[in-house]
C-alpha cells in the first residue's frame, strides 16, 4: 500500500512498517495487530496524518507505545488518545525537547525531503505535540494485545527514558534509535549518555530468540547476528576507553555510534 507521503508494508499478516522515505530521516513506525488491540510503535514525523493509514489497516482500538520522545517519533501523536511513554521522557513529552529549539526542529523537518508533502504540511509553522500520555511505561512490562504479548525494555543513552519492545509472539525485536544501519546511532548531544547507551546495546544483545530487529531509520529488517557485532562493539568501546563525548565516530560491521 502506497500513498503520497507514506509507504506501507507488510511485514507479516499482522505486522507492518509505515515509512517515510521522502524525508532524510527515512522513518519507520510498526503497527502490531493483536486479536484485541493494536499496539502503534510511534507515530512518525507528523508530515502526514499516519491515522489516515492505520484507519485503512484495522478497526481495532490503538494504543501508541513511544520508543522516545524525539521530533520524529511522536508526529501523530494528536491524533491518537492512549498514547504511552517511558517516565525518563515523560517531562519531554509534555513540555519540549530538552536542548532542542522549535527552529532548529522546523530546520530539521523542512529539509531533505524528495517526495511531495501532504497539502497542509509547512515548515515555518511546524509544531512538535506536546501533551500527557494515557500512562508509563515501565522496564519489564509485558503489553498483551489478545494472542501476542510485547516486552518492554528500558534502554537509555539516546535519550532518558528510551525504550524498545520485543514481541514475544513473532520474535521481532524493535530497537527504536538503539540499533540501525547505514547512519550513526548519535549519543553526542548533552541530553544523552554514552555510557547508559553501550549498557543498553549490551542488554538487547543478549535478548534470547530474536528473528528480525526492526530499528526505526534505513534499512527495514536486520539480520539478528547483527547483535552478535554489537557485543563485540561494547567490549570494544569499554576495553579502549572510548565510551565518553569527544570520542567521535566509531563504525562497526552493519552500525555505527557517535560519541
Amino acid at each position: 500500500m502506497n500513498n503520497s507521503w507514506f509507504t506501507v508494508q507488510p511485514i507479516d499478516d499482522v505486522t507492518f512498517a509505515i515509512s517515510e522515505y521522502g524525508h532524510w530521516e527515512k522513518v519507520h513506525s510498526f503497527l502490531l495487530l493483536g486479536q484485541e488491540k493494536a499496539a502503534l510503535i510511534d507515530t512518525g514525523l507528523g508530515i502526514g496524518n499516519i491515522k489516515e493509514i492505520t484507519d485503512t489497516l484495522t478497526r481495532l482500538p490503538i494504543e501508541v507505545l513511544t520508543t522516545h520522545v524525539h521530533t520524529d517519533h511522536i508526529g501523530n501523536h494528536g491524533e491518537f488518545e492512549r498514547i504511552f511513554v517511558h517516565e525518563g521522557d515523560l517531562d519531554w513529552l509534555m513540555h519540549g525537547i530538552k536542548g532542542l529549539s522549535l527552529e532548529q526542529i522546523r530546520r530539521d523537518i523542512g529539509r531533505d525531503i524528495t517526495q511531495p508533502t501532504p497539502d497542509g504540511f509547512n515548515p515555518e509553522t511546524y509544531k512538535p505535540f506536546q501533551g500527557a500520555p494515557a500512562g508509563l511505561l515501565h522496564d519489564g512490562d509485558r503489553i498483551d494485545l489478545g494472542g501476542r504479548t510485547l516486552t518492554v525494555y528500558h534502554t537509555p543513552g539516546h535519550s532518558p527514558g528510551h525504550v524498545a519492545f520485543f514481541d514475544e509472539t513473532y520474535r521481532y525485536l524493535f530497537t527504536g534509535d538503539l540499533l540501525y544501519d547505514e547512519t550513526p546511532v548519535y549519543a553526542f548531544y548533552p541530553s544523552t549518555s554514552p555510557v547508559d547507551l553501550v549498557h543498553s546495546l549490551e542488554r538487547i544483545a543478549e535478548i534470547e530468540g530474536v528473528r528480525t530487529i526492526y530499528g526505526s531509520h534505513n534499512t527495514l529488517g536486520l539480520d539478528p547476528e547483527i547483535l552478535t557485532e554489537v557485543k563485540r562493539a561494547v567490549r570494544l568501546l569499554r576495553d579502549k576507553d572510548l565510551v565518553r563525548f569527544g570520542t567521535g565516530l566509531h563504525q562497526f560491521n552493519g552500525f555505527s555510534i557517535q560519541f
